[in-house]
This record gives C-alpha cells, structure tokens and sequence, in this order.
C-alpha cells in the first residue's frame, strides 16, 4: 500500500475513533460496517455484536424509525432529526442525527449516521435549573408565550384541585419542570417529590413505588413516560393507583406522544389514560414558542454572571437570529446543554459571536434553507472595511455555488444542472474558486 495512502488511513481511523459524535454506518443489506467508540458508549455494542445483524434485532424500534434505513430506502439525507430507541441493556436513547446516504455512482451502497447523544448530556441537567439549588417553582419559569402561559394555568388549578395530572410532549419541553412545579403548588404540602423513570429494564419501578408508600409520608409522584411500562405493568401501576388516597398523594405522568396514538399502537393502556386524563397538559416544543428562548437565554446569562461574577450579556445580534431560526429537536434540554457548551468557553466576553458557537452546531445551522447567518462579506457595517464589488459579486458567487454544492453531497453533475450551467462550466468556476482561495495552487 502507498506510504501515504497508509497514513492517510491512520488519520482518518484516529479521526472516527476520537470525533466526539457516534458514527454508524450500514451496508445495502442493514449491516453494519463501522461503528466507533463514541457510538458504542451511547448504545452499548461493540463493533463484534453488530457486524452481522441487521439494526433491527439490535433496537426496539420498527424499520421505519430507523432514521439509517430510512435514509437507505430513499436515498435522500435526513438531517437534524431526534431519534429515541433503546440499547441492549433496556435504556432509552435520545440522539440527534444526521443520516447521508452513500452512493457509488447512481447506486446506493449504504448508509452513515452522526448522532449526537442528549441521553448522556440531559444526565447532567435532568431537569433544567436543578443545580442552582433552588426549588423547582412556577415562579422561576421565564417563558412568556400564550401556550406556555395557559400550560401554567392549567397545571396550578390541577394543583388546587389535588387531581391526577398527565403532561404530554416532546423529550426535553420541561415536563419535569412542571410536575416539580405542582408539587410545590400543593396545598397543604406534601412531604417529598419522587420521580420514578419508566424504562425497559428487569428492575420494576412498583417495587421503588411500593418502598415508598410504606412510609408515613406524603408524596408526589412523577412517573415519567409511562408509555414505556410494559402493558402488565401498566395495568399493576394502575391498581395501586386505585386503591390509594388522593389526599395524600398527587400523581403526575408523562408521555411523550399523542395518547390516542399510543393506545393505537398498544403502548399505553386506555385505562391508565383515563385515571389521568382529568387534566391532560400538552407543553408544546420550542419550536412552536420561539418567543420563550430568549428569556430562557437572559436568565441563563444572569445566573451565569451571579454565579461566576461574568461581564456576559447575551447573545450578538446575528447569533440571536439563528437561535430565533433553528428548530430546537432537542426543545429546551438542547438549548440548555448548547448554553452550558458556550459558557464553559466564555472568559471576558460581553457577547456570544457566531465563532463561540460549538462547531457541531454551526454545521447544523449552516444546513438550512432560511439561515440568517451570513459570511462576514454579506454584513455591511460603517465599522467594517467595505469590499469592491467586484470582489463582494465573487465571493457571493463562491458562496452560492459552494452552498448549491453541498446541497447535492459534491455532484457535479446535480449541480450544474439546478444552476442552469454546464458541467464544465461549474468545473472551471470551481477551480478559478480554488485558484483564488490558494493562489500557489495552479492545479
């Protein structure tokens, strides 16, 4: 083998094994042929237990939740899409991914996925705001949109009411801020907040549940995607349920989809439905209250500056825009996390620039359509030295056909053909741009 074709290798091998996003990718047949460390500490595997299985006997999801197969069956690149599964030991997952398609010539050979674990991150943060220390109230809330406001509504009268409650919404939308947040609404006070996560494992959350009730004390009790109980078990849950006092407990659920469609789908019972649809609460995504981010972002900020005696103020400008314009998969756990990655790096800054934003997220906001984040020559400000337009029409057409390019994963051909030039036409413009960037380059 060429000497540096070899080293070429070693670095791309040392790249897989040490890039900080899990990398799996699937041949034609769904079967695996890499898989790197990363990966394997999100799901569990080693590249030996998944070589020669298709990714459908390994994870408890149907075909047409695996966003890899997905992308293998259309050949079409799905970015930025949540995906929540479970590994081999029964504990859910939650990635975000961007999922390519590989082609060799016209032919799909496979499939490669990035993913991005919030699972492991939202460990740090379960539930966001926790490590200031101060009790989980409505009246540390910052959201400001109508939705969000009748979502706090609703869940105080279920507080005064003492009525079984069930929170439905996307991981990461803040449910355990509100359970938390009725618990401390009660009147009287019951003694203790308990949450007990529901998950695919052989140890039984009603053994947790049943150490509890044999105490004296009074307890509100979170059960966190119910949905994820075996059928069995929900039916056990909801016996116990039945034969408690509701004077002295409260009892709060969540789900993470549509009801109707999960008792459809035989993964919740209708029965335990109705316990708790009394007072059902939809929290929706971030994306649908893009007004509440930036209050979430000043608080953020104004703790940070409390705690750690910071000059920072925010966010600049353009910044602002792409947090407004982005879709927050990962709802408010994902901005929460993105906030802690930019605070670590903040020294003496005022302002958050679009440089201090983490690398795996300025690739995801560059993916957009509707990006408002510009390069540097498209902003004009009396502060900057202005470019000729000569060079201002250059470096836009550089952008364009750079942008274009990538839409279409490096195809000259696809390409050209949607900017109405020939092929060659595109390939001399490419390599005019390359002469340009390195001027020493005359290939």
């Amino acid at each position: 083998m060429d000497v540096k074709l070899n080293q070429i290798i070693k670095f791309l091998e040392f790249a897989i094994e040490h890039v900080s996003v899990g990398i799996h990718a699937i041949d034609h047949k769904g079967h695996t042929i890499l898989y790197n460390n990363k990966m394997k500490e999100i799901e569990g595997f080693n590249i030996e237990d998944v070589s020669d299985r298709s990714i459908l006997e390994l994870f408890a999801f149907r075909q047409n939740d695996s966003t890899l197969l997905r992308v293998l069956q259309t050949g079409l690149k799905e970015m930025n899409v949540k995906q929540t599964y479970w590994n081999k030991d029964g504990h859910e997952i939650t990635t975000i991914n961007d999922t390519y398609p590989i082609f060799d010539n016209e032919t799909i050979i496979g499939a490669i996925e990035f993913a991005r674990d919030i699972t492991s991150l939202e460990k740090l943060v379960y539930q966001p705001l926790r490590r200031y220390g101060e009790p989980l109230t409505f009246d540390i809330i910052t959201a400001v949109s109508e939705q969000m406001q009748s979502v706090i509504d609703n869940s105080k009268k279920a507080a005064h009411a003492r009525v079984p409650v069930l929170l439905v919404g996307e991981s990461g939308t803040g449910k355990d801020l509100i359970a938390e947040s009725i618990h401390h609404e009660l009147l009287p006070a019951n003694d203790k907040f308990v949450t007990l996560f529901s998950r695919r494992t052989k140890q039984s959350i009603l053994e947790k549940l049943n150490n509890f009730l044999k105490t004296n004390k009074n307890y509100t009790f979170f059960f966190e995607r119910i949905e994820f109980l075996s059928i069995p078990m929900q039916q056990q849950l909801l016996e116990i349920f039945n034969e408690l006092s509701l004077e002295r407990h409260m009892f709060i659920g969540s789900i993470g989809d549509d009801p109707i469609d999960l008792i459809s789908n035989g993964q919740l019972l209708k029965d335990l439905y109705y316990y708790f649809a009394s007072m059902t609460i939809n929290i929706p995504p971030l994306k649908a209250r893009k007004e509440d981010i930036m209050p979430f972002v000043h608080d953020y900020f104004s703790r940070h500056r409390e705690r750690f005696a910071s000059d920072i103020k925010g966010l600049a400008e353009d910044v602002i825009q792409i947090f407004l314009q982005y879709d927050w998969p990962g709802n408010l756990k994902e901005l929460e996390i993105l906030l802690d990655e930019i605070a670590s790096m903040i020294t003496n800054e005022k302002l958050v620039t679009y440089e201090m934003l983490p690398l795996h997220f300025r690739f995801k906001v560059q993916q957009l359509d509707d990006i408002t984040h510009k390069p540097d020559f498209f902003i004009v400000q009396s502060s900057k030295e202005l470019l000729p337009l000569d060079d201002y029409l250059r470096e836009a057409e550089k952008y364009y056909v750079h942008n274009v390019l990538n839409m279409y994963e490096g195809n000259i051909t696809k390409t050209a053909n949607a900017l109405g030039m020939s092929r060659q036409n595109l390939q001399y413009r490419l390599r005019k741009f390359k002469k340009i960037d390195d001027p020493k380059d005359l290939s």
